[in-house]
């Protein structure tokens, strides 16, 4: 027998930003698993469980942190770090679902943003085959961080007529180069995009943490001139919550430049 499974984007943490078909889907649900990565990200698992209080209208679901593997850091073959830690919290999920799921119960996932963004859920879930259990997988998308950082900041991600480029703090660096067009950079926690600020003078960065939380900052403006503000930003966040999310794009402006600011 088969476990329906869902796994759907909660959205960056704003229960208003659910869809009304996540909210059908976490309606379904029996059985929430989530990553216990420790106190610092404790919060991620509060707001979860406020956001299941809020919408499910039943008292029969059950949220379980799993505690998350540890992963290789600074391994000289990332991907294959990356792989045996997603390969290990397949196993600790396994283990979890044959004894707390209930008979023909419903499994779900709460994923921060959009599952199909820069997440390894989908990829998890399905690992669950290797042990045995028999997965109907059912994705349901949520808001991402680029999307609101693209309406609060008031931008469309592209220019006219222009392309898009995601990327990863980690790519940040080798791969950039003007001709991409504009580009969205994610898990850069070492703003790696500082990089650029001498060899392009004239990039611009649209930038924001904690997106859709009380604590939402956002900063704009030419990237060389706005940088330290940035970090400083970004070190006050972390200090007062022990996590920070954020993103930001790069821009050559066509026609005229933003300043900086940062939001209260």
């Amino acid at each position: 027998m088969s476990i329906r499974t869902y796994v759907v984007g909660i959205g960056t943490g704003n229960p208003d930003h659910l869809t009304g078909e996540a909210i059908a889907a976490l309606n379904e649900v029996d059985l929430f698993l989530v990553a216990d990565k420790g106190p610092a990200t404790a919060e991620l698992t509060a707001l979860r469980r406020q956001i299941c209080a809020r919408v499910i209208g039943h008292d029969r679901y059950r949220i379980v942190a799993v505690p998350d593997p540890a992963r290789e850091r600074g391994a000289d073959d990332y991907l294959g770090a990356v792989h045996d830690w997603h390969i290990a919290r397949a196993a600790a999920y396994a283990e979890v679902v044959r004894h707390e799921l209930p008979p023909a119960g419903t499994l779900g996932f709460l994923v921060w943003g959009d599952p199909g963004l820069y997440d390894s859920t989908i990829r998890t879930a399905r690992l669950l085959a290797d042990h045995g259990l028999d997965v109907d997988l059912r994705v349901i998308p949520g808001i991402s961080s680029v999307s609101l950082l693209a309406a609060r900041h008031g931008i469309a991600l592209n220019q006219v007529g222009g392309p898009v480029h995601i990327t990863t703090g980690r790519n940040l660096a080798q791969e950039y180069r003007p001709e991409l067009g504009d580009v969205v950079v994610m898990l850069d926690g070492s703003l790696t995009c500082a990089q650029l600020a001498e060899a392009h003078p004239d990039l611009t960065i649209f930038w924001g943490a904690q997106l859709g939380l009380p604590g939402e900052r956002l900063v704009a403006g030419r990237l060389s001139e706005v940088i330290d503000e940035i970090r400083a930003t970004r070190a006050q966040i972390r200090a007062a919550d022990g996590w920070v999310m954020d993103t930001y794009l790069l821009r050559f402006e066509s026609g005229h430049r933003v300043t900086g600011r940062a939001d209260p």
